[in-house]
């Protein structure tokens, strides 16, 4: 039997997120990025950073004209990007960007293509932790306004933007094609690992958070097989895109 989750969501944690460490302030606004690879590319690219360790990646604030924009990650997997969340939280960040990669299960998407999505549907653990999930098939949501500003920034750039749910799984080597058929019948659209649960954490902490993805590969072909197209050059331009995209629309949030 597990312990009921639900029975104790306004209770609070014994551990107090970064521990016994002092949390400074960083101000309202942080991105957080999933891959390596962005956020090298962003700390390169978008302007002036200094940089320091935070859990095992990097933590990088805004200098110049990036002052008050806070970057971190990368990070893997509901529970660790959780726990970056509640980290950037505990240090005062009150609205926060997702900036990640996901896959197509739906032909409505393709590699290279621009999401926000509107829901995650939970298939994944740490979401009962901070929601009451009663609902047949549950699922969490971004923030509405924040989502909705977000869509028209990039929309205001010339960027095509799609909206639709996704599912979060915790098994990203157990998408079978069943599971795969089963949730893009339940309207999903494409998969990733971890929106659900920051949607649910953001909504229990009572902060802001809209998740900007870029479609890296495909189980939606017409012959079944997986599509990687991590090497194609419409996700290699998007994904720069992205990233640029969303380092300029938190700072907006920052100002």
């Amino acid at each position: 039997m597990s312990y009921p989750t639900w029975s104790d969501l306004n209770s609070p944690s014994v551990v107090p997120p970064l521990g016994a460490r002092q949390a400074p302030d960083i101000g309202p606004a942080a991105l957080m990025v999933s891959t390596a690879p962005d956020l090298r590319y962003i700390s390169a690219t978008q302007g002036k950073f200094s940089g320091s360790e935070f859990f095992t990646g990097r933590l990088l604030k805004g200098e110049g004209h990036n002052e008050g924009l806070t970057v971190a990650g990368p990070y893997i997997g509901a529970p660790y990007a959780v726990m970056l969340l509640e980290s950037l939280i505990a240090k005062g960040a009150r609205q926060i960007v997702i900036l990640g990669w996901c896959g197509a299960i739906s032909n409505a998407l393709v590699p290279g293509d621009i999401l926000v999505p509107e829901r995650a549907i939970v298939d994944e653990g740490t979401s009962r932790h901070y929601a009451t999930l009663t609902q047949k098939l549950p699922s969490t949501s971004p923030d509405k306004e924040l989502n909705n500003r977000l869509i028209s920034f990039l929309e205001s750039g010339g960027m095509q933007v799609h909206t639709h749910p996704l599912w979060t799984t915790d098994a990203i080597y157990r998408e079978t094609r069943e599971k795969v058929n089963w949730y893009r019948d339940k309207g999903a659209a494409a998969v990733e690992m971890e929106c659900s649960a920051l949607f649910a954490a953001a909504a229990h902490r009572k902060v802001n958070v809209a998740a900007l993805l870029v479609v890296s590969d495909s189980l939606a072909t017409p012959d079944g097989a997986w599509d990687p197209g991590f090497r194609k050059k419409q996700f290699k331009t998007m994904r720069k895109t992205a990233c640029k995209s969303a380092v300029d629309f938190t700072r907006t949030l920052v100002q």
